[in-house]
């Protein structure tokens, strides 16, 4: 009985282990273009670290079993799903920490309960416009263009995914939005890369086992907030999205705001100038006069939740209607059409189902570990 025993957990091991296979593929991604990269540069005047902010950073990923490894030349993160660990790797300093799912969770359930112990100290919320006076407007297509280009030897489509946001207050007229454009070219299929999303699926769900009580009072708390036209909004974007096929090889991401809505142009119909400003992009005065409205139009856009910040900056009042003097002054304070805020590019290639090492899985030799640092109080 006893051999059998053993005879069967030898054959179901042996399965298990060839269940899954090895793969990898490399990523670079790049901030390529807007105001922002600009702003960046500018600074670079006085940080290194602003310099180098649009640099390619390439990262190798590797997937092996209930292991994934995304490694970089300053940092990389090792997730193992049957220890439930992740480990964080810093070349630099040539030091590391692994920390568990278990860990995560107790750091998380510490940090709401050391929030309930002193709310005298959160800053007290600002005072809400009624939601009531504000329409937001989701706006949300995908388009396959039926252009084709090869990326990584592999015959790509092109979609583009556009999608703006706007919130307009009622009683005033002002209104602020954002509009992101994703162009991206998709193969049908890359042969093995089937484990990268079967790891993904596996990893969401042991999350899932480990935070779903915690992430439950956090999720019902953020759909209360939606404002009116989320929910269809989401809706809409899940219908559109669901129209994509296959992985992208190669994605465009340009984030920015638009005159009336509008969505932003895509990298293939309007390519960025070689200096990386967009033809219609603000001048610096044009900037420092849209300032003069921001305090103004972030009480709407903050309307949209986290996204209010960064809408702020691009709030416009409701047109005058008196008409203005001259022509000369008209053409001097014409609102640009777009501007990006952001340009970014994603690669992918590399790509094999060749056996990986199990060291791309582990710390180097010699790398110091550290303990895991408690975020609460940094």
């Amino acid at each position: 009985m006893r051999h059998r025993t053993a005879s069967v957990l030898l054959v179901s091991l042996t399965l298990s282990s060839t269940l899954f296979a090895d793969f990898r593929y490399t990523e670079t991604t790049k901030i390529t273009g807007g105001s922002m990269l600009g702003m960046m540069k500018f600074a670079g005047t006085f940080s290194k670290q602003a310099r180098q902010i649009g640099d390619p950073i390439t990262s190798s990923v590797y997937v092996k079993g209930n292991r994934m490894a995304r490694i970089a030349s300053d940092h990389s993160e090792i997730v193992d799903l049957d220890r439930e660990t992740i480990t964080h790797i810093d070349h630099l300093k040539k030091q590391y920490y692994t920390i568990t799912f278990q860990q995560m969770k107790g750091q998380m359930e510490e940090a709401q309960r050391e929030a309930a112990k002193h709310p005298q100290e959160k800053p007290a919320p600002e005072p809400k416009p009624d939601a009531s006076d504000t329409k937001v407007k989701f706006d949300v297509a995908v388009r396959n263009t039926g252009a084709q280009k090869e990326f990584s030897g592999l015959t790509t489509s092109e979609s583009i995914l556009t999608l703006t946001m706007q919130a307009t207050d009622q009683k005033s007229g002002q209104s602020g939005n954002l509009a992101m454009t994703n162009d991206l070219w998709l193969t049908p299929e890359i042969p093995g890369y089937k484990e990268v999303r079967d790891f993904n699926l596996r990893y969401a769900q042991k999350l899932g086992e480990v935070y779903g009580s915690l992430m439950a009072p956090v999720m019902s708390s953020m759909q209360s907030q939606m404002k009116p036209g989320s929910t269809q909004g989401m809706g809409e974007m899940a219908k559109e999205v669901s129209k994509m096929k296959g992985v992208p090889l190669y994605t465009v991401m340009r984030m920015g705001s638009t005159a009336d809505g509008k969505p932003l142009p895509a990298a293939s119909e309007a390519p960025l100038p070689a200096d990386n400003q967009s033809a219609e992009m603000p001048s610096k005065g044009d900037m420092a006069k849209q300032g003069a409205s921001n305090a103004a139009t972030s009480a709407i856009a903050s309307k949209l939740g986290g996204l209010g910040g960064m809408m702020g900056g691009f709030g416009r009042k409701k047109k005058d209607p008196t008409p203005p003097p001259s022509t000369e002054n008209a053409a001097a304070q014409t609102t640009p059409a777009s501007m990006v805020l952001m340009e970014s590019t994603s690669e992918m290639g590399g790509f094999s189902s060749a056996p990986i090492d199990g060291s791309q899985f582990r710390p180097p030799d010699g790398y110091q570990q550290v303990p895991v640092p408690d975020h609460r109080h940094q």
